[in-house]
């Protein structure tokens, strides 16, 4: 077997392509004398500048929940949370936990959200990229709706801005459902601007930790986690979380188990929910 240094030029770029397929990141660039070459500078600054571009563009919220409307769930309702601007949001995570007109931090949340005492709240944030959930939003949520209609309750959509994940434990707990999934924008990388994360917390109320979630993140095809397989693992967790009655640690996914036939959630016990 010959070493990387008896490789060709030829057979050099052969191996690097090849390995590049499996992964995002950026290897194998090459250099142009002491520097990297120019094509993949100016890639770089591209990718910077999208990864910016997502944190700091705003939400079209009229235009999400037209999408919503759509999916037969019931009108959308807009809630925000206590970061009053984009910098504000950044610079003071608490203050996206907390939905704006609630008392104090211990009340469940915006007194106009309907109590609908479905089996489940879908809540759909902002957080670090917008892009994420225009894009990838309204298809997880017909998705999830595909395979969770059938057996569970589903409450009116709730679209949060400058929000974070425990905001949903707010609105959850207002809607009096059995279990909250917030679908939230990820923070973005130099590979993946628009990748989209789904966080469960059975029993939402404020003051739960992120002990108490499950979450399905990476989501945005082609190259990530599509929107059905997201949605069969969210299922198999739900039913998980209401056999144990709890989310969080004790609940696993074991999905990509290759012992374990399709989509299922393993309790701390070790048993199948």
């Amino acid at each position: 077997m010959s070493s990387h240094k008896d490789m060709t030029p030829a057979d050099s770029q052969t191996f690097w392509n090849d390995l590049r397929s499996f992964t995002q990141a950026r290897i194998g660039l090459g250099r142009a004398g002491d520097a990297l070459p120019t094509r993949h500078v100016l890639e770089f600054a591209a990718a910077h500048a999208a990864a910016r571009d997502a944190v700091h563009i705003p939400l079209e919220v009229p235009a999400l929940c037209a999408r919503l409307a759509e999916l037969g769930m019931g009108e959308p309702i807009h809630i925000r949370s206590r970061a009053r601007d984009r910098a504000e949001y950044l610079r003071r995570p608490d203050l996206g936990r907390l939905p704006a007109d609630a008392p104090d931090e211990t009340a469940d949340g915006p007194a106009r959200l309907p109590h609908s005492g479905a089996d489940i709240g879908v809540v759909l944030a902002d957080g670090l990229s917008a892009r994420a959930l225009t894009t990838h939003g309204p298809p997880t949520v017909a998705a999830l709706l595909e395979v969770l209609r059938p057996h569970r309750s589903i409450a009116p959509p709730v679209v949060a801005t400058q929000a974070r994940v425990a905001l949903g434990d707010h609105i959850g707990a207002a809607l009096g459902v059995t279990t909250v999934l917030v679908l939230i924008g990820e923070r973005p990388g130099l590979s993946v601007a628009d990748s989209l994360g789904i966080y469960l917390t059975h029993r939402p109320r404020p003051g739960r930790t992120d002990a108490d979630r499950n979450c399905v993140s990476n989501i945005h095809p082609p190259e990530g986690t599509g929107y059905q397989r997201a949605a069969e693992v969210v299922a198999a967790l739900v039913a998980g979380a209401r056999r144990l009655g709890r989310s969080g640690v004790p609940l696993k996914d074991t999905s990509r188990d290759p012992i374990l036939p399709g989509p299922s959630a393993r309790l701390s016990d070790g048993t199948a929910g």
